[in-house]
């Protein structure tokens, strides 16, 4: 209703704030992670691994909290060695119940899947990390997922014992506390928190974990390249830790967009590209939203239909699963599992169009803003549908400009193990900019868009393009300080 007023849009990103904002469910980064992968598509800077070795309750955990606080940087994922206890048999849960059971020995860990998980995240794949219960010495169910770290600390008593591991860790750090504090840490530790007794903590302490440390960890103390007497209390040491790892954390080189848009002026539009075909009713169609003076009432109306055509042209390159009486049977089952996620805020409005065509389709969201200082994309929240390795995943937006954020939303899902092939990137509106960075990142994607525009201006926007689409769709007036490009209304 053109009478209304309109609302003004808001932001996640302040100066002010913590970066973490922490509801019942989820964690929403507030400043968001820039580009980690180059103009190809492909990581060009590894995440920085620190490992943090040292006796039983030294106060490896309370380092690493004080180092994640004095580095102040975001998509830092802190890990405990403790998650990769191996399963235990039931003779060894019976051992372990009577306090007989070694868990201070390199056999105790599994460093298979340890190495295996810390390679896969420093090289920036999503990893599940398993759950370790102490009170039954077994793992959870339930395993947790980890994505998008820019620093890993990782924290464990046998964190030097293993040669690859080792290969692994950017920086090693030995946390040297006195025995006798150690000691009292973990009486109340494992009293407190683990349901022990006195008598079984001390048994296990005199016949394990001293002579573990002398035997196994304290000779590693070697390797590290600092140690830290007196753990947590230690500021001197931890400043001069975050000095060097700031010293590090170099800056993935900026993209430029329009250097690369440029190397693919003279050549013809990719292959992997669908355009809708112009018949006089879409042409009609774009006529409406493409005008400025169109209400939102009427440009809603007409941008649903180019999406639910849209839509439903996208899915003409996926494979049936089933033929002839088949389908007609069941024609919601026709397709293979489909996942769609949209990159917010304004691919979300071709969800209804996805759903009203596939019943079962699962839905991921990705936020993509563009940090104002830097120009860069930077992803703030993600979340996605448990395995969609095995997906056909239509990703969304409304508007694709110079293709930055599409091409950080692909290199998520391809990050979450989705397969290249079968990713659909459907678009309303693309710049000819886009479809060329997009496809020469990723040229295994189809593009499916109902038009190409072929220029945009100094400031990256589609011209003659639509407009800020999420502002018109949704009724909202930028203020004057932001500009019409921003990531989470993809015009980019």
């Amino acid at each position: 209703n053109t009478s209304l007023s309109p609302r003004k849009r808001t932001t996640s990103q302040c100066k002010s704030e913590p970066p973490l904002l922490r509801t019942s469910k989820r964690t929403i980064y507030t400043a968001g992670r820039p580009p980690w992968y180059n103009e190809h598509g492909t990581q060009s800077k590894e995440a920085f691994v620190i490992g943090l070795c040292g006796g039983s309750a030294s106060g490896k955990t309370t380092v690493a909290r004080k180092i994640i606080e004095a580095l102040d940087v975001p998509w830092v994922v802190l890990l405990s060695m403790d998650s990769f206890y191996k399963v235990l048999t039931a003779e060894q849960q019976l051992q372990a119940a009577n306090n007989d059971y070694n868990f201070d020995h390199p056999d105790a860990f599994d460093f298979s899947l340890l190495v295996h998980t810390l390679r896969k995240l420093k090289q920036g794949k999503s990893v599940k990390i398993p759950v370790y219960d102490f009170t039954t010495h077994g793992r959870q169910k339930e395993w947790k997922t980890v994505y998008g770290a820019s620093v890993i600390i990782f924290e464990g008593i046998m964190l030097f014992a293993d040669k690859e591991l080792l290969k692994l860790l950017d920086m090693k750090i030995f946390v040297d506390t006195d025995s006798d504090i150690r000691l009292v840490r973990r009486l109340r530790r494992d009293i407190t928190e683990r349901g022990r007794d006195i008598e079984g903590v001390i048994k296990q302490y005199n016949k394990f974990v001293k002579p573990a440390f002398e035997q196994y960890i304290e000779p590693t103390m070697r390797l590290a390249d600092i140690v830290v007497p007196r753990g947590g209390g230690n500021m001197v040491a931890i400043d001069l830790i975050v000095q060097h790892v700031h010293s590090q954390l170099e800056e993935v080189r900026s993209t430029d967009m329009a250097a690369l848009a440029s190397a693919h002026q003279a050549q013809p539009l990719p292959q992997t590209l669908s355009v809708l075909e112009s018949t006089p009713q879409v042409r009609g169609m774009h006529t409406i939203i493409r005008n400025k003076e169109t209400s939102r009432d009427e440009f809603i109306f007409y941008s649903k239909r180019l999406m639910r055509l849209l839509i439903e042209r996208a899915l003409s390159f996926l494979p049936s699963q089933l033929t002839g009486e088949e389908i007609e049977d069941s024609p919601s089952s026709c397709f293979e599992q489909i996942t769609g996620v949209s990159i917010l805020r304004a691919g979300e409005t071709m969800e209804p169009a996805l759903r009203a065509v596939c019943k079962d389709v699962r839905i991921g969201k990705i936020l993509i803003q563009t940090n104002q200082d830097t120009g860069e994309p930077e992803l703030h929240y993600l979340r996605l549908p448990k395995d969609i390795s095995e997906d056909h995943v239509i990703l969304t937006d409304c508007t694709v400009s110079t293709g930055a954020a599409a091409m950080m939303a692909i290199r998520v899902l391809l990050d979450h193990d989705a397969q290249e092939d079968k990713i659909l990137l459907v678009s309303l509106l693309m710049a000819e900019m886009g479809v060329h960075s997009v496809a020469y990142a990723f040229p295994q994607v189809k593009i499916i868009t109902t038009a190409v525009d072929k220029k945009v201006n100094d400031l990256f926007h589609i011209i003659p393009g639509i407009g800020n689409f999420g502002d018109r769709y949704f009724g909202t007036d930028a203020p004057p300080d932001w500009s019409d490009d921003d990531m989470d209304e993809p015009s980019c």
